[in-house]
């Protein structure tokens, strides 16, 4: 059965491909995803009389057809999988009738290729190593599985403690969804849950063939009935920046600025993501990481990386934020 765009309300089996029921569609995935997003337009958005017979959720096929200045019959077959390949004219026709953002246009073009690779195996190195490394600032890197493959002591430390062993688990998807430590870490729990749940939607919807990917989604679905209420949104998220809110039980609640640093593995591939986190200048959060900062172990060599996550020690990023170190408390 395939997971990408299926509103799940129990457990479901198979490779990742759409929402019918058979494996790796994407022919299907691109009409689900069609069809949520219709459904999401209210006739009084776009200045239609709803009426009292409308049986329908959000637009009528013929009504978004109309508002894309496409036939009927050939929005249909779409939905429906019995169209393949539509134009790149098509696509920007379609995504501005259905006014999507820009990660939801992209994950529509993704769907409209009908390339097919599993996700690439990306083994983590000393260059990203020394990267990470370098960083004076909490930071974390992922693959498209949403495992966590590098990370510094700071990083570590925010997301729940990355460089003790079995203290939790190293994909991050699954940690938030089935560690109920992760909701101490994310005050803002619900936000960060729908992160990943659209982080891998846009991953399966890369990578319908890969089975890791269904594996991991499949056992999020049956353990998850959270997981099963946010996949079914059917919402799409791509790593960008912004701010989280992340406790930690030394600092209590800090807000921070994050970025995302992309590394793709090759054209067209997601690769992986680095997560960096920033206080503002002078603040009480840069304070306060300073003094999170001062109470990490002594600096660890690395161990082979075998597509599992190493522990790794920033060289000079705790020094750098003690030098702004202070006292000052943190709410928690």
């Amino acid at each position: 059965m395939d997971l990408l765009n299926q509103p799940v309300s129990a457990p479901v089996t198979g490779p990742v491909g759409g929402g019918g029921s058979r494996p790796g569609d994407t022919r299907r995935a691109l009409g689900d995803f069609l069809r949520a997003r219709r459904e999401r337009l209210t006739p009084e958005h776009i200045g239609v009389a709803a009426g009292r017979r409308r049986r329908v959720p959000g637009l009528r096929r013929e009504e978004l057809a109309q508002r894309a200045g496409i036939s009927v019959d050939y929005y249909v077959r779409l939905e429906q999988g019995r169209a393949t390949a539509p134009s790149p004219e098509v696509l920007d026709a379609l995504a501005a009738a259905l006014e999507l953002d820009a990660a939801e246009r992209r994950h529509l073009a993704t769907l409209a290729d009908l390339r097919r690779a599993p996700a690439p195996r990306l083994p983590v190195g000393p260059r990203l190593h020394r990267i990470v490394d370098a960083l004076a600032l909490p930071a974390f890197a992922t693959d498209p599985h949403t495992r966590v493959r590098a990370w510094n002591p700071l990083g570590a430390a925010l997301m729940g403690g990355l460089a003790e062993p079995g203290r939790r688990d190293p994909n991050q998807a699954r940690w938030i969804f089935l560690d109920p430590a992760a909701r101490e870490v994310f005050p803002d729990w619900e936000a960060r849950a729908a992160e990943a749940a659209g982080q891998l939607r846009v991953a399966a919807g890369r990578y319908p063939d890969d089975r890791e990917l269904a594996a991991l989604i499949t056992g999020l679905s049956g353990q998850s009935a959270e997981f099963r209420r946010i996949w079914g949104a059917g919402e799409v998220t791509m790593c960008a920046g912004g701010q989280k809110r992340v406790r930690h039980p030394l600092t209590g609640v800090l807000h921070l600025d994050y970025e995302t640093l992309h590394l793709p593995a090759g054209p067209g591939e997601t690769g992986l993501v680095v997560h960096v986190f920033s206080p503002a200048d002078d603040s009480p959060e840069s304070r306060a990481l300073a003094r999170l900062a001062a109470t990490l172990p002594p600096p660890a060599g690395p161990v082979p990386d075998a597509g599992r996550p190493m522990p790794r020690r920033a060289s000079g990023g705790a020094e750098d934020l003690m030098t702004r170190g202070a006292q000052d408390p943190m709410p928690r």
